[in-house]
């Protein structure tokens, strides 16, 4: 049980500054050799892709035109243009796995023997104990969390970038095919200036706004369900080391009553998280059965109308479901963003408790300053 250390009186920064004060350095330190370069090419990989669909959806266009009209040549002249298109689109998604999972190691292994460092060296770790807070399963923070606290940012940095670009670009298209929708009622004309672009940003606001509300406690759920998962793992290893000890003890009655209490604490925030999974993915998997069909709903009148070919219509409800999925990065992403800032607050609560534990008295039984730093090393 940890105690409060009244001899900390030094200010406490928020969990997510306290976290990005020390990744941060992955940029800014002797890593940045490596950092930058796996950066600025992750980013080219992404314009890069992002050029290559804009061009496939002016093939759709063409292709869906000349299959209308009935145009052999044509069409086949669209098939051979295919053939290069998809061998790019593919190779560049290939160097998009690996431009991101390696950035993603690099940044892990960083921040991995940052934390191994401070928690080793001056042993830090055996002073926790009488820190102040919710710090406790070091190791677990440091193996598990650590990677969340990486993969997942490079994972949604790559991924808000790609949205908010494909959605400039994909906006345009819908501004230009699209044009103006005229309705009439009760004997008035009524004009819509780009009827798409309005659409397509009023369907993304009705279900990202129930995104948010639906899923407002996910982020506290996923925290409780981490922690009771290490809870478990923890007394667990009591036991194991009861097991292990010289000669080995035997589990008492209050041990196995302590794993039993700990194994229903994860069942109950498990039964938590379920809950909040499903209306997430209640609400996120209506929006996707929804957009094609809103698209296709949204185009038949100019359709039919005779105002719009069957590839202009294609080419139009192409790029409404792909700015619909750039604007709705958010509601595709919540579940894993609310991981994030779990597994970020408990990093930074680590990191907190660590510096914290620089203003308690090092253990009597604490080895040389080079010693120390012998075993510091990672």
């Amino acid at each position: 049980m940890s105690r409060p250390n009244p001899a900390d009186d030094r200010p406490r920064k928020s969990l997510f500054g306290r976290y990005w004060a020390a990744a941060s350095r992955f940029w800014t330190g002797r890593a940045a050799r490596v950092s930058w370069p796996l950066t600025i090419g992750l980013v080219l990989v992404v314009l890069a892709q992002i050029g290559v669909q804009y061009r496939l959806n002016y093939w759709n266009r063409d292709f869906f035109d000349a299959l209308e009209r009935r145009d052999a040549a044509a069409l086949w002249a669209q098939v051979e243009l295919f053939v290069p298109l998809a061998v790019l689109a593919v190779g560049l998604a290939v160097a998009s796995v690996w431009a991101r999972m390696t950035t993603q190691r690099k940044w892990r292994e960083w921040l991995t023997r940052h934390l191994l460092a401070a928690w080793i060296d001056q042993r830090r770790y055996q002073r926790l104990d009488a820190v102040d807070g919710d710090h406790q399963n070091a190791e677990y923070r440091i193996s598990f969390d650590a990677r969340i606290a990486t993969d997942a940012p490079v994972d949604m940095a790559n991924g808000l970038l790609n949205a908010a670009v494909t959605a400039l670009v994909f906006l345009n298209v819908l501004w230009t095919v699209g044009g103006d929708f005229r309705l009439r009622i009760g004997g008035h004309e009524m004009v819509i200036h780009a009827y798409l672009v309005v659409a397509v940003i009023a369907y993304t606001m009705v279900f990202t706004s129930a995104m948010a509300f639906v899923g407002r406690n996910l982020t506290s759920v996923i925290q409780a369900e981490n922690q009771a998962e290490a809870e478990l793992r923890a007394v667990t290893n009591e036991i194991r080391e009861l097991g292990e000890s010289s000669p080995p003890a035997t589990a008492g009655a209050v041990d196995v009553r302590g794993v039993q209490a700990a194994f229903a604490q994860v069942l109950r925030r498990w039964r938590q998280l379920c809950w909040q999974l499903m209306g997430t993915t209640m609400v996120s998997q209506t929006d996707v059965l929804l957009a094609s069909v809103c698209a296709w709903m949204l185009c038949a009148p100019k359709f039919l109308a005779g105002e719009m070919t069957l590839g202009e219509l294609t080419q139009a409800s192409a790029a409404f479901v792909s700015v619909q999925v750039a604007f709705n990065w958010f509601v595709d992403n919540y579940q894993r963003l609310a991981e994030w800032r779990s597994s970020v607050n408990r990093v930074a609560t680590l990191l907190q408790a660590l510096d914290r534990a620089d203003g308690l008295p090092r253990p009597a039984s604490a080895p040389q300053p080079e010693r120390e730093h012998e075993h510091a090393v990672v």
